[in-house]
């Protein structure tokens, strides 16, 4: 067993963890932070992303040992400090970019990260950064009008693909 201590959503946290335990064990298992979800345990479908140290990062491909010493943001960690939610979460809800909602915390994750980087990406950008989230029941475009809202963009004149 390892000792890992780490900051996640700004509280520092330390456990004691086998080595081979993966960040979406210590989430969910140790931490009992149940937004980040399992898809696919193979690093393919996005719904596992969390922020350490700015960085998005799958956390099904990431060992906790590996984090110790970070600063880990997850989906709960999205909210204001009032506990309402962002305004990426809100354009997610105001432009139903969710259906069954698994997918959803990896979308505003990465999502997220594109607006950091990028506070005012065009459709295509948008598209071209969700590349590696997976979701099987909206089509993605609900998705991406939420982050161009999120952004401030006039959505208007997306339309349905």
């Amino acid at each position: 067993m390892t000792k890992v201590t780490m900051t996640v959503n700004g509280k520092a946290v330390s456990k004691e963890v086998s080595g081979n335990t993966l960040m979406t064990e210590f989430l969910r298992d140790e931490l009992r932070l149940t937004g980040t979800h399992v898809g696919c345990d193979t690093s393919q479908c996005g719904a596992c992303v969390i922020h350490v140290n700015g960085q998005g990062i799958k956390a099904c491909s990431m060992f906790a040992v590996e984090a110790s010493g970070a600063d880990v943001t997850t989906i709960e960690g999205m909210a204001n400090a009032d506990g309402s939610l962002s305004v990426l979460q809100q354009a997610f809800q105001d432009h139903h970019g969710l259906q069954c909602g698994f997918c959803t915390p990896g979308m505003v994750m990465t999502a997220a990260k594109l607006l950091e980087e990028n506070p005012a990406p065009t459709e295509h950008e948008v598209r071209d950064y969700l590349e590696g989230n997976i979701c099987r029941c909206t089509g993605y475009h609900n998705i991406v009008k939420a982050i161009m809202a999120a952004s401030g963009q006039d959505v208007s004149g997306i339309a349905a693909e």
